[in-house]
């Protein structure tokens, strides 16, 4: 999230957090290209007016360099400023002032789009989940997982077998307010080993990582 109100950034930052997303938040334009030049990430919310760098500069830079896509946000809302945005290779656009849920929906939509074509629905040997509909099961039976522990069981199980390390875990389920020292990744994965029941099904490699 890209806005140059800083209350208002971290109010809509605090909510996608309630939806189950990953959130960083910055206030200008230098901080925007910074922090998408070197996180993946899925989507750019991208305020148009900015101090530092312009929105429109920062669009222009890192369409069709980043694999993210930008939803463009602003106030202007004529016809000629959204094809503008739109011609600078935003993906979409959303006028302010714009109700939230609005605001999840298209970037729910444009996260979708950020992916490479995925499997519907992921498994791994009695495991399944579905990733649309945030349900997994074992065996057949429903299990009862948190926000972050399905981020972390549709990682592992996207991942194929292979190693998935605790800072790639906290990277991409939790964001930049994580505490890169704390224990979230270590407590998560015991806690989803518990639900998942027996036999276990996630392995730790030594000084690497996880992996189912």
């Amino acid at each position: 999230m890209i806005e140059d109100d800083g209350e208002l950034a971290d109010a809509i930052a605090a909510g996608l957090r309630i939806e189950g997303m990953a959130v960083d938040a910055v206030v200008d334009g230098d901080l925007g290209l910074e922090h998408a030049l070197v996180n993946d990430y899925d989507v750019i919310a991208l305020d148009r007016d900015l101090p530092g760098v312009h929105g429109d500069d920062v669009c222009a830079t890192l369409a069709g360099t980043v694999r993210a896509r930008i939803l463009m946000l602003t106030a202007a809302v004529t016809i000629e400023d959204r094809v503008g945005g739109l011609g600078l290779g935003a993906d979409d656009y959303l006028p302010k002032p714009f109700a939230f849920a609005e605001l999840v929906a298209r970037i729910r939509a444009l996260a979708r789009r950020s992916h490479p074509a995925v499997r519907p629905v992921l498994r791994s040997g009695d495991i399944t989940l579905d990733p649309a509909r945030r349900h997994a099961t074992r065996y057949g039976r429903p299990l009862d997982l948190g926000p972050k522990e399905l981020a972390v069981l549709e990682l592992l199980m996207a991942a194929d077998g292979r190693v998935v390390s605790a800072e790639e875990l906290l990277e991409r389920a939790w964001d930049e307010m994580a505490d890169p020292f704390s224990t979230a990744v270590k407590v998560t994965v015991s806690r989803l080993r518990r639900k998942l029941g027996d036999p276990p099904v996630i392995e730790t490699v030594a000084q690497a990582g996880y992996r189912i």
